[in-house]
């Protein structure tokens, strides 16, 4: 593994475990702002993080620079409405599911990516398969203890999952070619405001009391979660392939479990640890490097 792809994908474990930590955020802040209030409040917090950085990396005038532009734009947009809609799906999800069984079919998307690779063209290394099969048994056992008996809320979370899988994807295909902090800034306004949108017709009305008990939430999530995260993931997705990063980005919710632990007290069962240890196993395999070509005789 070359020096870039070990730095992008010690990005990629950082900006899990701001994802994971997260959840304990949201958790809190739902409870005093609405949900897509919620949602357009941080999204656009991470936008304003960001916008004096994005507007001192401008382009030029030339050609090049114009058709730049067009992809950002292009890329930004449709990676703000994967986002509004991920976030969208799995907040609505959970009026029907229970908190793990989301956090578990969200996570699918470490199944999916590798699997619409394939369908692309774009073959996936055999122990990559392996470790997305100990993944997703470790997110088994961390996150579910029940039935798997499907619902319309896991419909909803499965519907995440293949948002987010698009949305790895396409920052895949996007990055390599534009600024990853505009491109980042532009994800945020775009789903922000469509979160904006969407909580007027559903009546949210968040009251200064409610934003403001919140303050901590919405800055955790606002400035670390979106602003910090999501631009880490850009920026490291254009040195890692996107199977590799769904795998370290699953890794969310190991932290989230973690972090339940750690901060919140929560109880931990043996299940729930031999499951967060098939997830860093998985981890670790998937950091192995390719066999070397066989010299040709």
């Amino acid at each position: 593994m070359d020096s870039k792809t070990l730095r992008a994908n010690l990005l990629l474990l950082l900006a899990a475990f701001i994802w994971g930590v997260a959840f304990v955020a949201q958790k809190s802040g739902l409870g005093h702002v609405p949900t897509f209030s919620f949602n357009a409040i941080r999204f656009m917090v991470g936008g304003l993080v960001l916008l004096p950085l994005a507007l001192r990396r401008g382009g030029g005038g030339s050609a090049g620079a114009a058709a730049g532009g067009r992809r950002l734009w292009l890329g930004g947009t449709l990676c703000g409405a994967l986002l509004f809609l991920a976030a969208a799906a799995q907040q609505m999800g959970m009026i029907w599911t229970t908190a793990g069984k989301a956090g578990f079919l969200t996570a699918l998307y470490v199944v999916i990516v590798p699997l619409l690779c394939s369908l692309a063209g774009h073959p996936v290394r055999a122990i990559l398969w392996l470790c997305i099969a100990l993944a997703v048994a470790g997110l088994y056992l961390l996150c579910l203890d029940g039935t798997l008996a499907v619902n319309r809320g896991d419909l909803l979370e499965l519907l995440c999952a293949l948002c987010f899988a698009f949305h790895i994807l396409l920052v895949d295909r996007v990055s390599p070619g534009v600024d990853g902090i505009r491109l980042s800034c532009l994800q945020f306004w775009v789903c922000g405001l469509l979160s904006a949108a969407a909580a007027i017709p559903l009546g949210e009305r968040p009251g200064m009391d409610g934003i403001a008990a919140a303050w901590l939430p919405l800055l955790y999530t606002g400035v670390l979660s979106c602003g910090v995260a999501y631009t880490l993931q850009v920026v490291a997705q254009k040195n890692t392939s996107p199977t590799v990063a769904s795998l370290i980005m699953c890794l969310e919710s190991l932290f989230a479990f973690l972090a339940g632990f750690f901060i919140l007290g929560e109880a931990v069962t043996l299940r729930e640890w031999s499951g967060a240890a098939l997830l860093l196993a998985a981890l670790l395999l998937a950091q192995l490097p390719p066999p070397a070509p066989r010299a040709q005789r």
